[in-house]
């Protein structure tokens, strides 16, 4: 319970540490909530915890803000060995807000020249070890489709 609590916590309104600028206001309509959480058949202490948001949290029609709040600094909370996003449910009110795309997938399709097949991004981050010879070949492929 505390877990999630926690994680419900750090993803909304809280910070790993206390700020002194948490006495300002009441954030309590801004808060996360764990309202649930069930054990996960035959896993030892492994857990799923159901996370509620306030809609005021997110800023209308931004996917981005929306993911940001939700899975941002929260999958580098230390408190867990191990943390996992498994469903999202968003409000039919909330996604009445999104614009979505100024154009259909035929316009991206024409554009690219690519039909009958997924199209697929990537972000190729330095990060994963790569050398600069390989980087450089998954930015190729990637590119080329």
């Amino acid at each position: 319970e505390e877990a999630g609590a926690a994680v419900a916590a750090e993803s909304s309104t809280g910070t790993w540490t206390t700020v002194w600028t948490d006495g300002l206001t009441s954030l309590d309509r801004y808060k996360g909530r764990c309202y649930h959480i069930e054990p996960v058949a035959g896993e030892e202490n492994q857990f799923i915890a159901y996370v509620a948001y306030p809609l005021d949290l997110f800023e209308e029609g931004s996917v981005t803000n929306m993911f940001t709040s939700i899975v941002g600094n929260v999958f580098g909370f230390k408190a867990l060995r191990a943390l996992r996003l498994e469903d999202l449910r968003i409000p039919v009110a909330y996604v009445k807000t999104f614009q979505g795309p100024p154009h259909g997938i035929q316009v991206e399709r024409d554009k690219l020249n690519k039909y009958g097949r997924p199209l697929l991004g990537c972000t190729i981050k330095p990060k994963l070890g790569l050398s600069a010879k390989n980087y450089g070949r998954a930015v190729y492929e990637c590119l080329r489709g």
